[in-house]
């Protein structure tokens, strides 16, 4: 990491279009830890649904664009496992029969990181510890447990921000999002939300977070009839350290 500490969000389709708040609070929370935010306007969707749905030449025009767009910066963070993962494990095989873009597609990999892993790994940011502090259960998403190998960041600075973590029987089980599997096959895909949220309702902790936007959106369309209450791991950081 340079001196400068200038990185760039990038903010992902969801939290774009659907939840403005989380890019509001992981631009907060970098900031907190002492980095200037920058936000590149030209930015767009990181290719994953071309991707995960074989349209490949769609995919690697997306993926050439965020590469040009954010190669510049000493590091990229996003608020969410699943784009994060596109980036860092997909972007060199996109690219990969393009020497020169599969080279800078790998020199971008290895500098995008997703939020808690930047801010626990390389901001090194302790969160202030606060007295009444939420008692939560955690939803370890796909993409970040199994492929970014992410699983003890978010808790880390949950816990240290004074949240007591109740975990679900088995928290990493997927919520049924998948992106475009849930419009494919919605009947198993609900099946498999209404059975993650049974487990989380089933700790009383009242409020479940997750780092994924794709998994809360997807959980949140499930617990109206529930006590439960879901959040993105940023805003509740947020919120918690003003």
């Amino acid at each position: 990491m340079s001196e400068s500490k200038r990185i760039a969000l990038m903010v992902t389709c969801l939290v774009d279009q659907v939840m403005p708040e989380v890019g509001v609070a992981a631009v907060r929370l970098l900031q907190r830890a002492g980095y200037t935010v920058d936000f590149p306007t030209e930015q767009t969707c990181c290719g994953q649904p071309f991707f995960n749905s074989g349209f490949r030449d769609q995919a690697v025009k997306l993926a050439r664009r965020a590469v040009e767009i954010f190669e510049p910066y000493d590091a990229v963070v996003l608020p969410s496992g699943s784009c994060t993962t596109m980036i860092r494990a997909e972007y060199p095989h996109v690219l990969e029969a393009w020497p020169e873009w599969y080279e800078r597609a790998r020199q971008l990999a290895a500098k995008t990181y997703e939020l808690s892993e930047f801010l626990v790994h390389w901001a090194r940011w302790q969160p202030p510890h606060v007295a009444n502090a939420p008692t939560l259960t955690y939803h370890d998403s796909c993409h970040m447990n199994r492929l970014l190998h992410l699983k003890q960041e978010p808790r880390t600075l949950l816990t240290a921000a004074g949240c007591t973590i109740v975990e679900m029987n088995e928290s990493d089980r997927c919520c049924g999002f998948g992106g475009v599997f849930s419009i494919r096959l919605p009947e198993v895909s609900n099946a498999m939300t209404a059975e993650k949220v049974r487990r989380a309702a089933a700790t009383e902790a009242g409020l479940l977070v997750s780092s994924d936007p794709g998994c809360l959106m997807q959980m949140r369309g499930m617990i109206k009839n529930t006590p439960l209450r879901a959040e993105h791991l940023a805003t509740v950081l947020e919120e918690l350290t003003r």
